[in-house]
């Protein structure tokens, strides 16, 4: 079976009460910086990747709605709906649903999902991580696995850490 041509890996936007951000909200939505990066990843994506033809994100859950929030506009400007029906927990089940059904072959597919498993969805879509754990206080990257040729990996691929550099204060490197 082929795969993607490319899948693009993020966390969802800054939240409330982290100390880098602002707090007015109840702690499941995204903080003020949060919606700006949202905001912000509408226009990059497509610039900076390619046009992403499928998107997916954590199932809001009763901690937290932000991934969609944070690919909300993106879907928006692209006219595409999210899929949200995994949980947090359920990224084995994503993997397998990306990487085994012939109409994400060849495409470029984006997920937005909760940092402390971003790791181990990277492997699950056969992706080498380039850390073990996702820093806690990092919202301004994109991991980017991209497949040879569109066709199945047989072994672990690289995976590409790139800062997005939206926002005062992302990371240039």
């Amino acid at each position: 079976m082929k795969t993607p041509k490319r899948v693009l890996i993020l966390r969802h936007g800054e939240k409330p009460g982290h100390p880098s951000v602002d707090a007015e909200s109840d702690g499941r939505s995204l903080s003020t910086r949060g919606f700006a990066r949202a905001s912000a990843l509408a226009p990059y994506f497509p610039d900076a990747f390619g046009t992403p033809q499928h998107l997916f994100a954590t199932r809001a859950s009763k901690h937290s709605n932000r991934p969609v929030e944070t690919i909300t506009p993106l879907a928006t400007a692209l006219g595409l709906e999210i899929n949200d029906k995994h949980p947090d927990d359920d990224y084995e089940r994503l993997a397998e649903h990306i990487l085994g059904h012939p109409k994400y072959a060849g495409e470029v597919v984006l997920v937005c999902w909760h940092h402390g498993k971003i790791p181990e969805l990277t492997a699950c879509l056969g992706g080498e991580p380039p850390q073990d754990r996702w820093p806690d206080a990092v919202f301004d990257r994109v991991w980017v696995i991209d497949y040879p040729d569109a066709t199945e990996a047989e072994s672990r691929l690289p995976v590409t850490n790139l800062p997005q550099k939206l926002l005062f204060g992302d990371a240039s490197e």
